[in-house]
């Protein structure tokens, strides 16, 4: 014998794994949204799965976990249908309902996990924290009497304990400015704002940063551009960079603002759907303020959406880089044992008629590389023209050339910016280094600046300070000083240092009013807007 295995059977463990998956999934009949007739109607058809799951039970050499090899398998097997057709456990379903609905129960604080400490750095104003009057910069060293200092603890674990049912008290021990103090704090719905910052960049510009599409994105965003247009706001910002997608209907809620009655903003249709268009009412608030829109290649589903029934009616200026390409429609069927089936029903076109979904064609992992693969081939830095082919042109309304084919193309295209990057700054971005310095920086600081304003205008990232960071990156995070990193990355890292240590004070709201003051995307559209 030979442990060479023949080239014939290679893909044997994929095929027998995805008939244990099936005939699992099948033969439990675990789904509510499933037809049963369909299950009785084709047993024969799937007999010949059960028989290997009886084999192998019977015989296989090592005891299957039958659990985690169904969910594994399924999921692989509904990717070879389409990448966003997916299997979600019971276990992580509700985390991401909690993003769709915009709410979770939990007491109300942002934390990170520094030098093994649960750290506060910002209490949610009239959450349960901040009437049981914590304070950020609170450091978190029990949790119902269960000590969580200086122990290997993860933010899964810590959102674990502080998270839980509405009106259910959770008892805290806390460690501020030397003193020990305890506190207990009732859980309540707390609320995860979509809208992460928006305000007057220009005495008539308003900026709206969208960071996700929940079921309450459209009213949040309804309520901040009523408040920019009661400072003056005429034109408007809205940043959708990064922006992953989510709820459909919130994103054509936010398109129908700017769309006059009946003009078409989404057309969706699959072979087991009814065809619909969804098409814009009257009375939006926006249908007179000129818009700019910020994408990128991680804009993606519900961005794209928005962006599109934009372009497409030649209602705004897209400015950026091509977005993702996700023009599917995703349904979630709920099964028995808790668990959910998302699976494609539908492709959604753009007004013109386009259909913006990239390629699946070379399989998953091909599709889910498609950003490295724009980096390597330069479409990060001028645009791919081998995309604007003849058979994806479509037409606005007023005759300006659109495509389709992958993602939505931007009527203003403006190259990544690099500048500055290194090594060096590239391993202090992607640790804890800024905000965990920020973070430390700010404890005896927090009430020296009145406003963003007053911080923005007033405060500085001197040499001194660089100096201190570039020590505490060394000597907390084990980043040893390059000198020639620090050299080529300082304008960088200083600009960076000012938006984090704002982001300690006032969030992502801080955080975006510095980093757009130098945001080529941001000062292009505001060029753009201003000409």
């Amino acid at each position: 014998m030979t442990d060479q295995k023949p080239t014939k059977y290679y893909f044997l463990p994929l095929v027998i794994s995805l008939c244990i998956a099936f005939g699992l999934w099948l033969g439990k009949s675990m789904s509510n949204g499933v037809n049963d007739s369909l299950l009785l109607g084709g047993s024969a058809k799937y007999q010949k799965m059960q028989d290997i799951i009886d084999v192998l039970d019977k015989k296989y050499v090592d005891s299957l976990n039958g659990e985690a090899l169904f969910e594994q398998t399924i999921s692989d097997m509904l990717h070879k249908l389409d990448p966003h057709s997916n299997y979600i456990a019971a276990k992580d379903l509700e985390l991401m309902n909690e993003s769709i609905q915009g709410q979770f129960g939990g007491v109300g604080v942002r934390f990170f996990i520094l030098r093994d400490t649960i750290c506060v750095t910002n209490v949610i104003p009239g959450s349960p924290s901040d009437r049981a009057g914590l304070l950020a910069g609170d450091k978190i060293i029990k949790v119902d009497g269960k000590k969580v200092a200086k122990k290997k603890i993860t933010n899964d674990k810590v959102m674990a304990l502080l998270k839980g049912n509405e009106n259910t008290t959770v008892k805290l021990q806390i460690l501020r400015n030397g003193k020990i103090i305890n506190k207990s704090v009732v859980r309540g719905t707390i609320p995860i704002e979509s809208i992460v910052s928006a305000y007057m960049i220009e005495p008539t510009i308003g900026f709206i940063k969208i960071d996700q599409f929940s079921v309450n994105t459209s009213q949040e965003f309804r309520k901040a551009a009523e408040w920019l247009q009661q400072k003056g706001m005429k034109k408007l910002i809205l940043d959708l960079r990064n922006n992953g997608g989510g709820v459909l209907q919130s994103a054509t809620d936010i398109a129908d603002e700017f769309l006059k009655n009946n003009l078409p903003m989404l057309k969706t249709k699959g072979e087991h759907t009814k065809p619909q268009t969804y098409r814009a009412t009257s009375g939006g608030i926006l249908e007179s303020t000129e818009v700019t829109i910020l994408i990128n290649a991680n804009s993606a589903s519900a961005s794209e959406i928005l962006a599109g029934a934009i372009q497409d009616n030649d209602r705004g200026t897209i400015i950026g880089r091509r977005s993702f390409g996700k023009g599917l429609v995703q349904e979630d069927v709920k099964l028995r044992d808790g668990s959910n089936l998302r699976l494609t029903i539908a492709r959604y076109y753009t007004p013109t008629g386009r259909c913006i979904q990239k390629s699946y064609d070379a399989g998953y992992e091909e599709y889910m590389s498609d950003q490295m693969d724009r980096y390597d081939n330069g479409e990060l830095y001028a645009p791919d023209s081998t995309l604007f082919a003849d058979s994806l042109k479509f037409k606005t309304p007023k005759g300006k050339i659109v495509y389709g084919g992958g993602g939505i193309m931007p009527d203003v295209f403006v190259p990544f910016d690099s500048s500055g990057t290194s090594w060096y700054y590239t391993d202090l971005r992607f640790s804890q280094a800024f905000n965990a310095f920020a973070f430390d920086f700010v404890q005896q600081r927090r009430y020296k600046w009145k406003t963003i304003e007053d911080f923005e205008k007033n405060f500085t990232v001197t040499d001194a300070i660089l100096n201190q960071f570039v020590q505490f990156a060394q000597k907390e995070i084990k980043i040893t000083k390059d000198k020639k990193g620090l050299a080529y990355s300082k304008t960088l890292i200083v600009k960076t240092l000012k938006a984090e240590i704002a982001r300690q004070l006032w969030l992502e709201d801080g955080y975006y009013r510095i980093t757009n003051k130098t945001d080529n995307e941001v000062q292009r559209a505001l060029k753009y807007l201003k000409r």
